[in-house]
């Protein structure tokens, strides 16, 4: 069994990847935290530990139960999608009234950010992660639903995708810092808002439609 474990890693590692890179309402946050060099790490972590929990609860068989129990979904992407809609809704307001302030070079708005910042960032991270159902269905349920079909090498799988979910925060995280130069300028700033904004607004109207 042992020749069979990079297989099924890297297997893992390439289905988890595929399902991460769509680009959707924590990726855009993610994005924006990193251009912005705000609680990166924090973040980045947060993203990456909860695929984790989520894909280990999936390859150890809890995907059976979240199935069973379908109301658990609704409930998750009412208030998600409610979540989702409210924040693009403040990312709408700062593309019509921009921040004279978002212009800041990188490192400059980094060092600014404060513990009231921080504590914001890491509290939207965490709602965006776990109030979004496609997370769970993304994880739980299908990412478990294939590693069950490869045995005893399913947990081979699993790490192969909680290393695609660290790779890719993280390289999306600490990378778009590569981006600040371009931002340097309001209006570089409104059109990252609006993206953000019309990607929180759709995935958030999708979700309350779904539910």
């Amino acid at each position: 069994m042992t020749h069979g474990i990079i297989p099924a890693a890297l297997a893992g590692f390439g289905t988890g990847l595929s399902l991460i890179v769509a680009i959707g309402a924590q990726n855009a946050f993610v994005l924006r935290q990193g251009v912005r060099r705000q609680s990166v790490l924090a973040v980045v972590a947060i993203c990456a530990l909860s695929d984790a929990a989520l894909i280990a609860l999936g390859v150890a068989g809890v995907g059976a139960f979240v199935t069973a129990w379908p109301p658990a979904l609704t409930l998750v992407g009412l208030v998600g999608g409610a979540f989702l809609i409210g924040y693009g809704a403040l990312a709408g307001r700062r593309v019509l009234r921009p921040d004279p302030g978002a212009a800041l070079a990188a490192d400059s708005t980094g060092r600014a950010a404060g513990s009231a910042s921080a504590r914001r960032a890491v509290l939207t991270c965490l709602a965006m992660t776990w109030l979004n159902p496609h997370v769970y269905l993304d994880t739980v349920l299908l990412l478990g639903s294939i590693a069950a079909g490869r045995g005893d090498l399913r947990w081979a799988f699993g790490a192969g995708a909680v290393l695609a979910s660290l790779t890719w925060f993280g390289a999306l995280g600490y990378g778009a810092r590569l981006l600040s130069g371009p931002l340097g300028k309001p209006a570089a700033w409104r059109a990252l808002d609006g993206l953000v904004a019309a990607t929180m607004v759709t995935m958030g109207g999708l979700l309350l439609a779904r539910a």
